[in-house]
Formats: C-alpha cells, sequence, structure tokens
C-alpha cells in the first residue's frame, strides 16, 4: 500500500484534544442553534407541489425563474433533471394545504402559456400535503436516529461498549455541524439530504473503526501502556491510510458537485462536509470521548485495584 505519511509517525494527537474539544462544542452549539432557527426545509418535507416539465429546446434556468417571478411564484425552486439533451426541468412551489391544487394548476397553466412555442409538456405534477410532508420529515430523522442505535450496538459487539459512546458522539457531531451549514447557506433539507447523511453516517463510522480496531490491537499487544499512547499509535499509524481514502473521496464528491449538475449537487454538498468532518470526528471526537471515559472509570475504582 502506498504510505505518503510513514507509519512511524509520532504526532501527539491526544495532546490536541482540549483544544478540539472546544472546537467542537462551539461548532456543535451553533450548528445546533441554526439547525433550530434558520433550517429550509424542501417541498418533501413542508408540503407544496412539484412539477415536471420538457421542452422541445433548452430554455435557461434564469429564463424559468424569472418566469415564475412575473407569474407570482418568487419563492420557486428550479433544477435540471436527466442528460442536458432531455430538456427537462423540476420546478417546486411551496403551498398550504387550502390551495395545492390550485397552485399547481397556475404554474402549469402559466408554464405552458409563456413556452408554448418551445413546446412546454408537463410530464408530472406532484402534490405533497403539509401533514404528509411533516411525517416524511419524522420518518427521516428516525432513520438517522435507528441508524445511530444499530451502530452503537455493532460497536459494541465489535469492539467493547467503551468504544460506542465516543462512535455516537462522533456521529452526532457530524451531523448536526452538516446540517448547520446547511442551515447557515440556506440549502434545502429535503430526503436527498436524509440519504447523503445516511452515507456520510456509514462513512463516518467506518473511519472510526479502522482507528478503534488498530486500538484494541495496541491494547491486547502491549497490556501495560496507558489508552492515550494506544490512541497516539493506532492514529498514527493509519494515518496515510485515513488521507488516501479521505482524500479521493473528497476529490470525486467535489467534482460531482461542481459538475454533476443541480439535481445532485446538495447530494454531494453533504457528501464533502461529511467526508471532511467525518474524518476530523474519527481523530478527535471519537477516540477523545472514549479516552476520556476510560478516566473517568479509572478515577471510579480504588487505588490498587485494576480495571
Amino acid at each position: 500500500m502506498i504510505e505518503f505519511i510513514s507509519r512511524n509517525t509520532k504526532i501527539n494527537f491526544v495532546s490536541h484534544f482540549p483544544i478540539t474539544s472546544i472546537i467542537s462544542v462551539l461548532l456543535v452549539t451553533g450548528a445546533i442553534i441554526l439547525l433550530f432557527t434558520r433550517i429550509e426545509y424542501g417541498v418533501d418535507f413542508r408540503g407544496g407541489a412539484e412539477i415536471q416539465l420538457k421542452f422541445d429546446r433548452a430554455v435557461s434556468l434564469g429564463e424559468l425563474r424569472s418566469t415564475l417571478k412575473r407569474g407570482g411564484f418568487s419563492g420557486a425552486s428550479v433544477q435540471t433533471i436527466g442528460p442536458e439533451g432531455d430538456n427537462e426541468y423540476l420546478i417546486k412551489v411551496l403551498a398550504s394545504k387550502e390551495n395545492l391544487n390550485q397552485v399547481a394548476e397556475k404554474l402549469s397553466h402559466a408554464v405552458q402559456q409563456e413556452y408554448q412555442t418551445q413546446g412546454a409538456r408537463i410530464r408530472k405534477v406532484d402534490i405533497v400535503g403539509p401533514k404528509a410532508g411533516a411525517q416524511l420529515r419524522i420518518a427521516g430523522f428516525q432513520a438517522m436516529g435507528w441508524a445511530l442505535i444499530a451502530i452503537m450496538i455493532y460497536i459494541g459487539l465489535r469492539f467493547d461498549f467503551k468504544y460506542s459512546p465516543g462512535a455516537i458522539v462522533a456521529l452526532l457531531h457530524d451531523v448536526s455541524i452538516i446540517l448547520g451549514i446547511f442551515a447557515l447557506t440556506g440549502t434545502e433539507f429535503t430526503l436527498q439530504t436524509v440519504a447523503a447523511l445516511l452515507a456520510v453516517i456509514g462513512y463516518s463510522v467506518n473511519d472510526t473503526v479502522i482507528v478503534y480496531d488498530r486500538v484494541r490491537e495496541h491494547e491486547e499487544r502491549y497490556s501495560g501502556v496507558e489508552l492515550k499512547t494506544h490512541i497516539n499509535n493506532a492514529v498514527n499509524e493509519t494515518l496515510s491510510r485515513t488521507i488516501l481514502t479521505s482524500g479521493t473521496t473528497l476529490f470525486i464528491s467535489i467534482t460531482m458537485y461542481f459538475f454533476g449538475g443541480l439535481a445532485i449537487k446538495d447530494f454531494f454538498l453533504a457528501i464533502s462536509l461529511g467526508v471532511l468532518v467525518g474524518t476530523y470526528s474519527s481523530i478527535y471526537v471519537a477516540a477523545n470521548v472514549t479516552l476520556l471515559l476510560d478516566r473517568f472509570q479509572q478515577a471510579r475504582v480504588p487505588k490498587g485495584q485494576k480495571v
């Protein structure tokens, strides 16, 4: 395996834990505040109408948005879908339960009338009521919650339950920061975002398991050594692998973000953020929590006894 960094590096990662802990607490606190005050839910979670259009020739997104704005749909979301030559567009409009059908009809009429010469055709109209949107929102968060519980059980059975809290705190750290950035930038939280967050959870826990596995190997091989030494050695030994894996994944996700089109842009924004934050949390959050719990456990044991 190619090693950009030698396995024999001696970086003292544990010495950074006090500073990184403060940084993480501040980031997560800010993210949670933003999550409850500024998060923008998409049509999937708030209710509204989605209309899929097809034209005989390409229409610019700016021109389509201007048309919708003149028709009274200033808050509409417009994006291209499918291959570029298909000239298909997806329009999302928020609406209340009382006027969902009227809004969909008015929007369809406005577009067909404006772009009659371009052969505008309505391919599909989907209407999501506020109640259904709320249920989808709850289901999305439940899916992430069940994923975290399953991971906690897996970590406990795979290693030891002393490692589970660190993995769960790291995952909560990653998800909250990503959602905080979405709220800060005004990016909509949709079903696509939920899928991306579940992918991030899987990626992040894999990175954490690599470190935990090496820590456990060191504990079994060198039984009299402190846990902080095991953590430093484990992270240093897996550093080259972490850089290679995270670097290639990040390169692909950033490429897809810029060149994959608007339909998948938000998905790969979450993936890119997840790779960065997940790599950081595997080293500075999961291991840190495990070390703190170990010290707490050691402090409760009477002197002269071994844990």
